[in-house]
């Protein structure tokens, strides 16, 4: 069930970014990319504490739609799937380092506790 991207009319260009970065794990997903490279679905799974399948195969889908994920199917035995940022993506998650560093002032502000994420094996 592919949702239809919503592409405006936007009232201004946050608007139009949140679009894009609406679902709790998008977000996460863009940043967890951005930090490790290519990434199989397994592996993004482990690496996010919480996410079901259904919705990393959902966000996964909807992030592809918007030109910031690529995904890459190879013809194997069983079949592996890759994932990576396009260029469009980078630049999204590099608009986004502001923001992180406003929550990491309000989780320090507000004493909230931090999720540890074990490092993704290679």
């Amino acid at each position: 069930m592919a949702r239809t991207p919503r592409r405006g009319p936007y009232v201004c260009g946050v608007d139009a970014a949140i679009d894009v970065l609406n679902g709790k794990w998008k977000s996460t997903i863009l940043w967890e990319l951005d930090s490790h490279g290519v990434r199989r679905f397994a592996e993004l799974r482990r690496a996010m504490a919480g996410v079901s399948e259904k919705m990393l195969t959902q966000h996964l889908r909807e992030l592809e739609e918007d030109g910031l994920v690529h995904r890459e199917v190879y013809a194997e035995v069983p079949p592996r799937v890759e994932y990576s940022l396009t260029e469009h993506g980078r630049t999204l998650n590099h608009a986004l380092v502001p923001l992180g560093l406003w929550g990491d002032e309000r989780m320090l502000r507000e004493r909230s506790e931090v999720i540890a994420v074990e490092p993704a094996r290679e």
